[in-house]
């Protein structure tokens, strides 16, 4: 009776776990199936299994090839071809991740068990195909019950990324895709934050240690974790001892090997050219202008957008070209590659050359004005006056902007402004820690003078280097091309200019004396000149314009028409606000540096203006050409015209007020240009030109009533010309650029300037 019992209890369980068995087996096959056809979960369509939605960041790359930076929103990551890994890297993820990887179907039977016995911990135990599965299509799972749904899903999906692409194919989309923390998404970011390198060219024990963040990388975080870090990279480099990929020797001796980082944050304000890629940005996504949008102040604005999105590819790419699918291009994941004209060399000693000078004449600056209850502003100004420029700083700040949408009243608002608080302040030694109010900081801020510079190519427009200002992280507004202040004598040359397109020679003279004009309403004008040397003397067009006499300035202006000089200088590509009176001879007129560059290119280029050229050609992420960038010429002078000016222009280098750049600096080869200072020294300008290089360099305050006191500071030939110089100093150093400071300008031999004379 109990072997009866016995025989009964076996045989009903046997048939209760057969059943059982049978039933989940069947389970497990239907579940597969509906997962398969869509049914149950989420299955990606095969399109995008075929192509799946990487968002990827667009690279910037300089002429030289330099990566400069790159666009994206949340994750940096840069796709890398197989042939560019390390085979190191391979190498040691197989070793650690999935050892079998080149041998199951997406689904490893081991790697399937270990999954069920340890579902819900890290790791999991996947193949590199399910973890791949579940980086592109599985959401964060927020428990253990959610995590078991997602595997079967990822179980499927991996299959048929296996039988849709190679092994190393599935295996460089795992490393294009693995966030390695701190903006690193991809392994080409990986390599370059952590290592200063490219995937191909790391070491082993550099491989082993981004191999090992793979298994949990906020867990193995080398910033934070070193000595855990080190300790998972030495068991990565024991896996690939272990399946003989190095050496015991090759594995005891890394393991001795410190980490090594040489780590580097990725931050759009930090890296070569900030302000390049910030102003590339705004180009690359501009909208097509609607001129309602524009305030009536600034409707002047609205016409030059206008023009650019007409006339210029580059100008709104983004959102005047769509990708195969109708939609347009976004450079923050859609992969670009944004060719350049910019030189990493030469970028860098234009940025050198800015710090050089503007830390300098900020000392000088500090001293002018120490201890001065008006500083930084001028001493002309009452305080009503400086109270005004502080509250409207204030009102324009973000703090007030935040404060304001919370509803704080103006008189609250007023009074924390006013209250000491810590805070951090920029300072050329470093960023300072101090206790001080708002108010005062918005007055530090302004202590500190802002500048623009910018050089090019005058034949073929490429733009070398790009400079908005001496600090991106702490002064972001853009005086290059965004910018636009007084010109004062830098404008000189277009009026001369005129003058020769008229007959007129260098040798031509005139009487150096004080000359009155009358302006279109009736009224009088008469220009101070600084210059009493040869007051009274019959000179030279040549030598009013070397000196940068305001007197035969004036009379040059009293034989042709305002409305001449502005046609003039429209052809020479100023596109802002000109005012057609007597007085644009003098340089009222706010120009940015990018438009004083591209004018002075006619010189050089005889008589023909090239605009600048910023983007030779933008690539996809495959490597298509999408658009390719030509420069623009205009036509503006004759080359006799031409040929006179430079001869005029190189006088005011080897004679005039640009001689400093000799006499100072030692650049000895052919060269012209102009210096600029408007009234009270609020603005400093230089713009010169080689025979291959055209540069030009403001500087100033951040409102005109901030300056220098003195005329011997304040001047364009102090203020900005230094920074020509030392970059010009720095380019003909470098043997590589192929720049010779002896090349000639290509003025023909039978040129004569005093021929109009003789």
């Amino acid at each position: 009776m109990k072997k009866y019992k016995d025989w009964s209890f076996k045989a009903k369980f046997m048939v209760w776990f057969w059943s059982l068995f049978v039933a989940g087996c069947l389970f497990l096959y239907f579940l597969f199936v509906f997962i398969d056809k869509g049914w149950v979960g989420y299955l990606p369509p095969l399109e995008e299994l075929q192509n799946p939605k990487n968002k990827y960041a667009s690279e910037i790359f300089s002429a030289d090839m330099v990566s400069l930076g790159r666009y994206y929103r949340k994750e940096n990551r840069v796709g890398v071809q197989y042939a560019d890994l390390s085979p190191y890297l391979v190498d040691a993820l197989i070793s650690t991740e999935d050892v079998r990887f080149y041998e199951h179907t997406g689904v490893d039977s081991k790697s399937l068990f270990r999954a069920i016995v340890l579902l819900g911990r890290s790791g999991g135990g996947s193949t590199l195909t399910q973890q791949l599965a579940k980086q592109l299509w599985s959401p964060r799972a927020n428990n253990i019950f959610e995590r078991a749904m997602q595997k079967p899903i990822e179980w499927v999906i991996a299959t048929k990324l296996e039988r849709l692409y190679s092994k190393d194919e599935i295996l460089l989309m795992y490393l294009n895709q693995f966030d390695f923390l701190y903006n690193a998404v991809g392994i080409k970011s990986a390599a370059q934050v952590y290592f200063a390198t490219t995937p191909k060219d790391l070491r082993i024990e550099q491989a082993a240690m981004l191999v090992g963040m793979c298994k949990n990388p906020a867990f193995y975080n080398p910033i934070r974790h070193p000595e855990r870090t080190t300790a998972r990279r030495n068991t990565v480099l024991s896996q690939m001892c272990k399946y003989e990929y190095i050496t015991q020797e090759e594995r005891d001796s890394l393991m001795t090997l410190p980490l090594g980082l040489s780590y580097r944050s990725v931050d759009h304000k930090q890296g070569l050219a900030p302000y390049f890629r910030e102003y590339l940005r705004q180009i690359l996504t501009a909208k097509e202008p609607i001129e309602s949008k524009y305030p009536d102040w600034n409707k002047q604005q609205y016409h030059i957008d206008r023009e650019q999105w007409d006339t210029n590819p580059l100008y709104g790419f983004c959102n005047k070209n769509t990708k195969p699918d109708g939609s347009h291009y976004d450079i923050y994941q859609d992969g670009l590659r944004i060719y350049t004209t910019i030189d990493s060399r030469m970028q860098k000693y234009a940025e050198d050359a800015v710090m050089e000078h503007m830390q300098e004449m900020q000392e000088r600056f500090f001293k002018e004005k120490s201890k001065k209850s008006y500083a930084p502003f001028s001493r002309d100004l009452k305080q009503k006056d400086i109270d005004g420029i502080m509250t409207r700083s204030m009102k324009q700040s973000e703090r007030y902007r935040i404060m304001r949408k919370a509803g704080y009243t103006e008189t609250q608002i007023t009074d924390t402004f006013n209250t000491p608080m810590e805070m951090r302040i920029f300072s050329y030694q470093g960023m300072i820690d101090t206790i001080m109010s708002p108010m005062d900081s918005i007055r530090w801020q302004k202590y500190f003078l802002r500048c623009g510079f910018m050089s090019m190519d005058p034949h073929s427009g490429h733009v070398k280097a790009y400079v908005g200002g001496p600090n991106f992280a702490n002064f972001q507004y853009d005086m290059a091309t965004l910018g636009r202040r007084q010109v004062g004598s830098t404008v000189k040359p277009y009026l001369y200019t005129l003058a020769m397109n008229e007959g007129m020679w260098p040798c031509d003279k005139a009487v150096n004396q004080e000359i009155t004009l009358i302006d279109g309403n009736g009224n009088e004008w008469t220009p101070r000149d600084g210059h009493a040397e040869n007051k009274g003397d019959t000179v030279t067009l040549q030598w009013g314009l070397e000196k940068s006499s305001n007197w035969i300035t004036a009379y040059l202006m009293s034989l042709f028409t305002p409305e001449q000089l502005v046609r003039l200088m429209r052809s020479f590509g100023i596109k802002g606000q000109i005012d057609p009176v007597v007085s644009l001879c003098l340089g009222p007129c706010e120009v940015s540096v990018e438009e004083m560059v591209d004018a002075y290119t006619t010189f050089p280029n005889k008589g023909i203006r090239v605009e600048p050229l910023y983007v030779t050609r933008i690539e996809d992420n495959n490597g298509n050409v999408l658009a390719t960038f030509m420069p623009k010429t205009h036509e503006v002078l004759s080359e006799q015209t031409s040929y006179k000016m430079i001869h005029m222009l190189r006088s005011v280098m080897d004679h005039g007020t640009g001689v400093r750049v000799r006499f100072k600096y030692g650049l000895r080869g052919p060269m012209g240009g102009k210096t600029g200072t408007t009234q009270n020294n609020s603005d400093g300008w230089f713009v010169a030109f080689t025979p291959s290089l055209v540069s030009g360099c403001w500087v100033g305050g951040e409102d005109r009533a901030i300056h220098f006191d003195s005329m011997a500071e304040g001047q364009g030939a102090s203020m900005a010309l230094p920074i020509f110089a030392l970059y010009m100093q720095k380019v003909f150093a470098d043997t590589e650029l192929g720049y010779d400071e002896n090349e000639q300008f290509d003025v023909p031999d039978w040129f004569d300037p005093y021929a109009g004379c003789k």
